[in-house]
């Protein structure tokens, strides 16, 4: 019989539609979800396998390389690798591999989107986190402060050594806008090294799936209507990314917009999406939603597609076209606060 998951997005709410239990001609495989808290929200797992046992071995596996790339990824973690490179900077740092991999893609996502996506962007974030949390802006001497600790380019890897450098005390590595993509990726492949190939991972806005489920042609992955430019988002490249999600098979989509965490402050609504290259935060509301073949992308192109936002667009499609991209208006939002 069918199964419905109900994924959301502060004001968005995505349907994961899926079959609970195998087709009559499939007998050897059922399905089992499993949900913990990981990343500080909750981590959901949808797997299909021969019996309950080897559902929760690989669920169990799955969760604890979660928890792993988590305390090693971390911003908000004192002892994670990514706060050590950032105590320890100007120095080189060792690193766990998974951490270089990581910050590797997110060096090559900032190159190709010229910045827009950047993860020495931490600093700012931090402004912004105190404005959302006291309701007052930045002081502008605070945001130059913090633009001058910005800078991809400064980011030092060293692949041989399995080291990162940040060249100037103060700066910082935040992978919030790609590591909570690239883990639920790994967690995937975890569960397919382990022979679960039907699977489903989603948390906070990130989904990562692999095979269909049985008897299925995909993961139907339903995005409201109203956050489709257009209508009903049926036509041109809008349109693909809507027809895919609904049979979404060995792929990642990610959502990424201003509806839940933001600051209105003077009648202006701030968004904590921060622009790298201005350092302010995002004061329009697009939502945008990528599908990609892995999940860091998936997550690392959906933040700067609400950054770049419709004019460059076409660039961002072009510089990956791999990628389906889409920016629409959040439910119960039709135009651009500012």
């Amino acid at each position: 019989m069918p199964g419905q998951w109900q994924v959301r997005f502060g004001a968005l709410a995505v349907v994961v539609s899926a079959v609970l239990h195998a087709a009559p001609w499939v007998e050897s495989s059922s399905a089992f979800e499993y949900t913990q808290v990981h990343m500080g929200i909750p981590v959901r797992i949808v797997l299909y396998a021969a019996d309950e046992t080897s559902a929760m071995r690989a669920a169990t596996a799955a969760f604890a390389r979660i928890g792993e790339l988590d305390r090693a990824m971390s911003d908000y973690r004192p002892d994670s690798d990514i706060r050590e490179v950032a105590r320890r900077a100007p120095a080189a740092v060792p690193v766990a591999p998974d951490v270089f991999r990581a910050v590797t893609r997110a060096i090559e996502i900032a190159r190709a989107t010229d910045g827009a996506f950047d993860p020495t962007v931490a600093p700012l974030v931090e402004l912004w986190r105190d404005a959302r949390a006291t309701s007052r802006l930045p002081p502008p001497a605070a945001i130059a402060r913090a633009r001058a600790l910005v800078g991809w380019r400064r980011v030092e890897l060293d692949a041989a050594r399995v080291s990162m450098r940040l060249p100037v005390s103060g700066m910082r590595i935040d992978l919030g806008g790609l590591g909570k993509g690239y883990i639920l990726q790994a967690a995937l492949d975890t569960l397919r090294s382990v022979g679960v190939r039907s699977a489903l991972i989603e948390a906070g806005g990130d989904i990562v799936v692999g095979d269909a489920p049985p008897g299925r042609a995909g993961w139907r992955i339903e995005i409201p209507a109203s956050t489709q430019s257009g209508g009903d988002g049926t036509s041109g490249i809008s349109g693909g990314l809507f027809r895919r999600a609904a049979t979404l098979t060995n792929a990642a989509l990610a959502t990424s917009g201003a509806s839940v965490q933001f600051v209105e402050i003077d009648g202006i609504r701030y968004s904590h999406v921060v622009d790298p290259r201005t350092g302010q935060a995002l004061t329009t509301s697009v939502t945008a939603h990528v599908i990609a073949p892995d999940g860091a992308t998936a997550d690392a192109l959906a933040t700067a597609a609400t950054v770049i936002g419709e004019r460059g667009l076409a660039t961002l499609r072009a510089r990956f076209p791999e990628a389906l991209i889409h920016l629409g208006m959040p439910v119960g939002l039709t135009a651009p606060l500012r």
